[in-house]
């Protein structure tokens, strides 16, 4: 994790400070209060949440709440596919790995 976020970390940083919504101080103030309080929420209920799904959609709802075009929906929406498909493509990825494993190592596993 710590090797992925070194290499594509200022890409994603720059994408959800950036590309989303023109952002001021105002806005990420507003994003960041959003983004604790649902969080803080989820933990004493028990939820599992992404944080980076929680602070990319509060971007997104400070910038619809400042005007609905002002958020570059495009990017948006790729993100959201991201999200979608790394589920299932880490899942294969999982089994294969299973799969891998088992028929180097078989009886050790």
């Amino acid at each position: 994790m710590a090797l992925g976020t070194s290499v594509g970390g200022w890409k994603i940083i720059r994408t959800v400070g950036g590309k989303i919504f023109k952002m001021h101080p105002i806005h990420g103030f507003a994003a960041d209060l959003n983004s604790a309080v649902v969080i803080l929420t989820a933990t004493l209920l028990h939820l599992p949440v992404s944080t980076t799904h929680v602070v990319s959609g509060s971007i997104m709802g400070v910038g619809s709440a400042q005007r609905v075009k002002a958020v570059h929906w495009d990017v948006a929406r790729s993100m959201v596919v991201a999200w979608v498909m790394t589920i299932p493509c880490t899942a294969i990825m999982g089994a294969v790995s299973y799969l891998v494993a088992t028929t180097f190592f078989g009886g050790a596993l």
